[in-house]
């Protein structure tokens, strides 16, 4: 999932001194709510949770559908749901009555003095912050039975997948030094319960990434020679599942968010020397870590829509699987954006946005874009404040901010970030992709405005660069005055090199060009193409050219460009330019930026889904059911 910054019976109401709030306290009454409001619907035929489940989800949450219970899954007891963040809409709907009060409590922290200038919203603050207390419970729902991980839905999204995942698991865990619920870590990694080289019902592998908090507490756990305990919760309020991709603090727990969140305090079950459970789970797997016990884990088709290999990652020990009674077994699917997770990151961005100015003074928004895989591309826009009587346009403050941004949590996993000057276009908007690319292009200068840093952390999903975590990344500072217009058709002199072809303008001052397929020594195709080229040449007309091995494909609309061009390329390796310099160890070049973003040798391979699986959802939506109009 993706972060941005360190950000049956009718449902129960109860009141406070101001208002009523609806308490969205487990998973059942959530599923009744959006059921008797028509956001959800049923699929009583029978499901597998192999690959089938997954195409049916990928199929509505495309056409902007509702959620869906799956009543009758294959050779499984239990149903399960998806899709429930679909939509941003139905994100607000569940939170209702918990949103607007969350706000001010981020608004609150932001300014104070707003509580003093807005009393009579703010009278439920108080109360809302002992909502965020989590709550100390002798018993619970979700240890009323027990199973066997065999038991669980055995849910398999892509073809290539090394076998059974859990989704939106909660992974809790404790500082070894520092115990206690206030303090613990409540995170969202990908669980896989089946196949590779796991003990079958008695292993699961634990896949978490860099700078989550998670791997402080197993840190700390190895330095002292014990297992760290774990517990992994699925379902319960869907407060938790956000709770658990919110980008809070480190050290601060992800229950007191998720008690906000939902409206009540969260019950957690405390039992003498083992970890708390969480008491309105549908879903419990209790264990422990062992010491740094590691085992091939994967491949999983992945939010960058490509397949995540096998790697070494922690294994989990599981001691025991608890569940209630009327367990429902939540997930989603991930692949190429927008997915499900594009909608949780809209709702945490709804929430956090206002904090961004905070904790990054002068930046005034960070825009991580989802078509190209969130983490590969970022967009900011700041602000040069202390130089207003300068003549010069070159960025300055903005550097500074870039750096800010780079050493933000997850937001240091970026690859490209683009950032541009708030004062040299007041109404440009972050998420406007084609306008914000506009803007850079009419006034990035590629001698000076290019910003590496070489052999340095990538996301771990990423396979642009060297190795696993290994890459590099590039800022893109722009500011000043307009420096060129963007041409919108390709050049009628234009003349490619040998074995390049089709060239198409993505956009204004974008062209991309379709190159030979890439092998071992892909490097000198790009090299090649550069020196084909003086600055005089026509090609320069377009700042920005891309070399691609399906031009048209690329060129079709935006989301293709920054899927292919942003997912495809390291910077450090595949960023080449016309005339191209070095000076006093700063890289830049005279003509056009050229970006090599082929598929290489060493990439992962993209997500497609199963021919059969595919007929066989088909034909389901060729029958009269609920679901059908939405496949």
């Amino acid at each position: 999932m993706m972060e941005y910054i360190s950000l049956g019976s009718p449902c129960c109401f109860f009141e406070s001194n101001t208002s009523n709030y609806m308490s969205v306290k487990n998973l059942q009454r959530c599923v009744r709510d959006l059921e008797s409001a028509g956001r959800l619907i049923r699929i009583d035929e029978q499901v597998d949770a192999h690959l089938e489940a997954a195409e049916i989800h990928r199929r509505v949450f495309e056409s902007g559908g509702p959620a869906l219970l799956f009543t009758n899954v294959t050779n499984c007891r239990f149903p399960m749901v998806s899709n429930l963040f679909g939509t941003l809409d139905r994100s607000e709907y569940i939170f209702r009555d918990t949103l607007a009060q969350v706000k001010r409590l981020v608004a609150a922290k932001v300014d104070p003095s707003s509580v003093l200038k807005h009393p009579l919203k703010n009278l439920g603050l108080p109360f809302q912050a002992w909502k965020m207390l989590p709550k100390r419970r002798r018993k619970g729902p979700v240890m009323s039975s027990s199973c066997q991980l065999t038991d669980l839905p055995q849910l398999k999204s892509w073809p290539d997948d090394g076998g059974a995942f859990i989704t939106l698991p909660q992974v809790y865990s404790e500082h070894p030094n520092r115990p206690g619920m206030m303090t613990a870590n409540l995170g969202m990694y990908r669980v896989q319960i089946s196949g590779g080289d796991y003990q079958a019902d008695q292993e699961v592998g634990l896949h978490y990434q860099i700078h989550r908090g998670i791997g402080v507490h197993q840190q700390a756990a190895i330095a002292q020679g014990k297992p760290l305990k774990v517990n992994v919760f699925v379902g319960g309020s869907p407060a938790m599942a956000v709770a658990a991709v919110m980008p809070l603090p480190e050290g601060m727990s992800e229950l007191t968010f998720a008690g906000a969140l939902s409206g009540h305090r969260i019950g957690m079950i405390q039992r003498r020397e083992q970890l708390p459970i969480y008491a309105e789970a549908d879903f419990c797997l209790e264990g422990e870590l062992i010491s740094d016990s590691v085992k091939p884990e994967g491949p999983f088709g992945d939010h960058l829509g490509y397949y995540s290999l096998v790697h070494d990652f922690p294994v989990m020990k599981v001691n025991k699987v608890w569940h209630r009674k009327d367990a429902i077994w939540p997930f989603t699917v991930v692949g190429r954006p927008p997915q499900e997770d594009t909608r949780f990151g809209e709702l945490i961005h709804e929430i956090t946005g206002p904090v961004i100015p905070t904790v990054l003074p002068g930046v005034r928004a960070v825009h991580a874009v989802d078509a190209a895989g969130v983490h590969p591309l970022l967009f900011a826009i700041g602000s040069e404040r202390y130089t207003p009587y300068s003549s010069e346009d070159r960025p300055q403050e903005l550097l500074t901010q870039a750096n800010a941004i780079l050493g933000q949590g997850q937001l240091s996993l970026a690859k490209f970030l683009f950032i541009t000057n708030h004062f040299d276009d007041e109404s440009l908007a972050i998420e406007d992709s084609l306008s914000f690319f506009k803007h850079v292009l009419e006034r990035v200068d590629w001698t000076r405005d290019l910003h590496f840093q070489t052999k340095t952390t990538i996301d771990t999903l990423d396979y642009s660069g060297t190795g696993i975590n290994q890459g590099s990344k590039v800022v893109v500072a722009a500011a000043g005055k307009v420096k060129r217009s963007l041409p919108t058709v390709v050049p009628a002199d234009l003349q490619l090199p040998t074995g390049f072809s089709d060239p198409c303008v993505v956009h204004p001052g974008v062209m991309v060009v379709k190159a030979p397929s890439a092998d071992e020594n892909f490097a000198q195709d790009l090299e090649r193409f550069c020196q084909s080229y003086d600055r005089q040449a026509s090609i320069n007309a377009f700042p920005m050219v891309v070399l691609v091995d399906d031009a048209h494909f690329a060129s079709s609309n935006l989301g293709n460009f920054q899927w292919v061009t942003f997912t495809r390329s390291n910077p450090a390796q595949d960023i080449n330019g016309i005339e191209a310099f070095t000076d006093m160890k700063h890289w830049g070049c005279h003509g056009a930026l050229v970006i090599d973003a082929r598929i290489k040798p060493h990439n992962a391979p993209p997500l497609i889904e199963d021919p059969n699986v595919t007929a066989k959802v088909d034909a389901m939506a060729a029958r009269e059911l609920a679901v059908s109009k939405y496949l």
